[in-house]
């Protein structure tokens, strides 16, 4: 073979190749779905297969405009779609400038157009540890490196600064955060967001679950728009968790920081998002009439995922099964004995009582033994499959 033949994976790029084998869960998964067993799924993320109540007469006349037979390409989004976003942000503390408001087709591409504005291949983004394992995926994709920061548990979650500090390099290009965490529904304290913005390093917040707080706690959430003296600050959200419409594909980038260097970013991301257009005419002509639809499907999970929350902590009482401190967002993190590991737990769970639930490592949680259940999952299936969980951690 010359120097010119290649194999077929050769071909392609390292960023691209990931260990795709299956782990014991997904095959006791499989297993299960081949012998038509009844499965309790508590990692339900889906909402439009959850049983939300929707405003459907709502959504569906306003996705019925004739303008969407026109094409109007506009990099940022069309003026009335982005005023409609800012005017929802505007809902909070801080005004929104529709100028300083992206639209991107999700908070999934968002991120991808953030990092090919920030950072170089090679460079490094922070990034929360627990966190969703997507980050990781859409930094690599875009050449860049995840490197972890510390979120640590004392019966309350606290951002370890001492972490950020060490993690960071000659390379670093920004900060991540989540707020609320996905899955430890856990929130940055404004004086955490002032430590981290003290850095001068850009902030990329991630707010998609804001709208679902678990108590008084998460009522109101500091967010991107909270941070004093980061140089930049982008604030992510969008419909998919918001109005609880992920097939829309409407998601935005708020932009804040100082003037000079908001003016800097929005002429490089007009350039990315020319590049791409992505956006669809017909989910912004109807961006207006979808956030104000929102609310039915908001509060049907908001009442969802408070009751299921309130259910879990009840049944944990007096077993070896506790719940970490939760403040908002769609997910519980469950603490189990460490007789065994959480994957072997989590197997145990699917193949002896039929729940399916995932493990802490899929989150890249630290320590054994966790595992993470859905508030989102229908509450009769949740509260069979909590009754489950901890009657099977009782038997040992």
């Amino acid at each position: 073979m010359s120097h010119w033949q290649h194999t077929a994976l050769s071909l392609l790029s390292r960023r691209t190749l990931v260990d795709d084998s299956p782990n014991a869960l997904s095959v006791a998964l499989a297993g299960a779905r081949a012998a038509g067993s009844v499965i309790l799924d508590l990692t339900v993320s889906n909402p439009t297969r959850a049983g939300i109540d929707y405003d459907t007469r709502g959504i569906l006349d306003a996705l019925a405009l004739p303008g969407a037979l026109v094409y109007e390409p506009s990099p940022f989004g069309l003026s009335e779609a982005r005023a409609a976003v800012a005017r929802y942000l505007s809902e909070g503390a801080a005004t929104v400038d529709p100028s300083r408001v992206v639209l991107t087709a999700s908070t999934s591409e968002a991120y991808a157009f953030l990092f090919k504005l920030l950072a170089d291949p090679g460079d490094e983004v922070l990034v929360p540890r627990p966190s969703y394992p997507l980050l990781e995926h859409l930094a690599r994709v875009e050449a860049v490196r995840c490197v972890p920061y510390r979120l640590a548990y004392d019966g309350a979650w606290h951002l370890d600064f001492s972490s950020v500090c060490a993690a960071l390099s000659p390379r670093t290009r920004a900060i991540a955060i989540v707020q609320p965490n996905n899955p430890t529904g856990s929130l940055l304290t404004t004086s955490e967001l002032e430590a981290l913005s003290s850095l001068g390093l850009p902030i990329i917040s991630d707010e998609v679950f804001a709208s679902y707080p678990l108590d008084d706690r998460g009522a109101s959430i500091p967010g991107a728009g909270a941070v004093r003296g980061a140089p930049l600050s982008f604030a992510l959200g969008g419909l998919s968790k918001l109005a609880a419409l992920p097939q829309i594909k409407l998601a935005w980038i708020a932009v804040g920081g100082d003037e000079a260097n908001v003016s800097a970013a929005l002429a490089r991301l007009e350039l990315i998002a020319d590049t791409f257009l992505s956006v669809s005419t017909p989910a912004q002509l109807a961006a207006g009439a979808l956030l104000h639809t929102r609310r039915r499907a908001e509060q049907s999970i908001r009442s969802r995922t408070r009751a299921n929350l309130e259910y879990l902590r009840r049944a944990v009482v007096g077993s070896a099964v506790s719940v970490l401190d939760v403040q908002a967002g769609w997910y519980a993190t469950l603490r189990l004995p460490r007789t065994r590991t959480e994957e072997a737990w989590a197997v145990g769970f699917l193949e002896q009582d039929g729940v399916y639930v995932h493990p802490g490592h899929f989150f890249d949680f630290e320590e054994e033994a966790y595992v993470v259940a859905s508030l989102l999952t229908p509450e009769t299936a949740f509260a069979q499959g909590v009754t489950r969980i901890v009657r099977r951690v009782s038997a040992g």
